[in-house]
């Protein structure tokens, strides 16, 4: 049997348990997100989805920024993106986004996986899977 880093991988994601109305499981980032713009944040809230959506921005790669097709439904339908385990500093973040979604009552899960799927991005962080 592999012994090998690759086949002692495991990915991470945070995500709604039932699926959005294309099929897909929405992340922990878009499921907050979509509080904000349906205005149900609170103000503390809010300014902890800004300080920390703005942090992501800063400090963590967007796939769709080297391939702009990489979430693109029609090429890459259900393509979701899972952190490496290793990420930790980005993991740790995720904490008072889960938090948020526990306030508001919005069901959030940990999936974890040692394949989640054909991976179409890797970084050193994260892989983004086609939902094929």
């Amino acid at each position: 049997m592999g012994t090998g880093v690759a086949a002692a991988m495991t990915f991470v994601r945070f995500q709604s348990p039932t699926r959005d109305k294309r099929g897909n499981f929405t992340g922990v980032f878009g499921l907050v997100n979509n509080l904000a713009r349906a205005g149900h944040l609170t103000a503390e809230q809010e300014a902890f989805r800004r300080a920390n959506n703005d942090w992501y921005d800063e400090n963590f790669i967007n796939p769709a920024h080297h391939d702009p097709t990489v979430y693109d439904a029609e090429v890459n339908p259900g393509a979701a993106a899972w952190f490496k385990v290793s990420a930790r500093v980005f993991i740790e973040r995720v904490d008072g986004y889960l938090s948020i979604l526990e306030t508001h009552k919005i069901p959030c899960e940990t999936v974890r996986s040692p394949n989640p799927g054909r991976i179409i991005y890797e970084d050193e962080f994260q892989v983004v899977v086609a939902g094929d």
